[in-house]
C-alpha cells in the first residue's frame, strides 16, 4: 500500500488510498468462505504451502508454456503483500517461503486471514475488505451477502481489471463457481 501511495503521490500529491481496518468479527462469514474457496481451499489444513496446488500450477504452466496459474496460499500471498516488493527476483520466492513459515509459526489461521482481508488490493486505490465492500456495494464488510462475497473474491487475481469490467462474463462465471464452493470452505 505504501509503495502504491508513493507512486500515486508522484503524480498527485493529494492522492489517497481507500482503506479502513476491520477486526475479524466485523467481516461477514460469507466473505471469509468466498476468499478461502477462491484462493486457498486447504487453508485450514496446510502449514503455509499447498504442495498439490503448487504441483498443479506447475503442470498447467508447463503445458501452456507461460505462467497462467499460481499455487500460492493465502499465507504466501500475505507474506508477499506485507514484506516483499512486486519485483520478481531470483530470491523473492525464497524470501516468501521463509516469511510464510514465520507467519504460520507465530500467527493463528484466524489472524492470517484477518490481516490478508485487510491488506489485499480490490481495485484502483482500494485496499482491504471494508473499503472494497463500501466501494462496490455501499455496505460494510459485516453486511456483505453471499453473492457479493463471491464477486469480491472473484476479483482478487486482477482487481484493477475487474473494477473496470464488473459485468465481464469471466467475473460472473468465476463468481458462480466460488458461490457453489463456499459452503464447503472451512473457516477459522
Amino acid at each position: 500500500m505504501e509503495t502504491r501511495l508513493e507512486h500515486l503521490q508522484e503524480k498527485d500529491e493529494k492522492a489517497t488510498l481507500r482503506h479502513q481496518w476491520v477486526n475479524y468479527n466485523q467481516v461477514s462469514m460469507h466473505i471469509k468462505q468466498a476468499v478461502i474457496a477462491a484462493e486457498d481451499a486447504k487453508f485450514i489444513d496446510h502449514e503455509g504451502f499447498d504442495w498439490e496446488g503448487i504441483e498443479k500450477a506447475y503442470e498447467k504452466n508447463k503445458r501452456r508454456k507461460k505462467i497462467v496459474a499460481g499455487g500460492s496460499t493465502i499465507s504466501q500471498q500475505l507474506a508477499k503483500n506485507l514484506f516483499l516488493s512486486n519485483q520478481r527476483t531470483p530470491w523473492r520466492k525464497a524470501e516468501e517461503t521463509i516469511i510464510t513459515l514465520m507467519l504460520e509459526t507465530i500467527l493463528s489461521k484466524k489472524r492470517i486471514l484477518e490481516i490478508y482481508l485487510n491488506v489485499i488490493e480490490w481495485g484502483n486505490n482500494v485496499y482491504g475488505i471494508e473499503a472494497a465492500s463500501l466501494h462496490y456495494f455501499s455496505t460494510h464488510a459485516k453486511d456483505v451477502n453471499s453473492f457479493q462475497s463471491a464477486k469480491l473474491a472473484s476479483m482478487i487475481p486482477n482487481p484493477k481489471y475487474y473494477e473496470r469490467h464488473q459485468d465481464s462474463s469471466g467475473l460472473i462465471e468465476r463468481s458462480g463457481i466460488i458461490l457453489s464452493r463456499m459452503s464447503g470452505a472451512s473457516v477459522p
